[in-house]
């Protein structure tokens, strides 16, 4: 089993910064390269959404949903199973608890939708005043 433990979450003002890290632990030797990783979000009252998406082995390409292109980036670190979504310009509708998710499938499809999840982590909380 591969466990995803979320940290980086907290309380900042609109227009500030925060680093969100996922670290992969459990079954990972030698795999975490091999799946797409990516990031949701979930505003109380409101659906799961897509956020951010990596794909497998070098992530040479990102996704982004639209309101947070040009504000977030995610990035991976496979020498540390860990993949981290650096979030700028913070404005309070960014207000949510993000999950950290893993592919489905090994060498698949990069993520974008909750199908395409394999494992979840426990989620962090990030809130945004104004």
């Amino acid at each position: 089993q591969v466990q995803l433990v979320e940290s980086g979450g907290g309380l900042v003002q609109a227009g500030g910064s925060l680093r969100l890290s996922c670290v992969a632990s459990g079954r990972t030797f030698d795999t975490f390269s091999l799946y797409s990783m990516g990031w949701f979000r979930q505003a109380p009252g409101k659906e799961r959404e897509f956020v951010a998406a990596i794909s497998w082995g070098s992530g040479t390409t990102p996704d982004y949903e639209e309101s947070v292109k040009g504000r977030f980036t995610i990035s991976r670190d496979n020498a540390k199973n860990t993949v981290y979504l650096q979030m700028t310009s913070l404005k309070p509708g960014d207000t949510a608890v993000y999950y950290c998710a893993r592919g489905g499938l090994p060498i698949g499809l990069t993520i974008r939708t909750a199908r395409d999840v394999g494992t979840w982590g426990q989620g962090t909380q990030v809130t945004v005043s104004s």
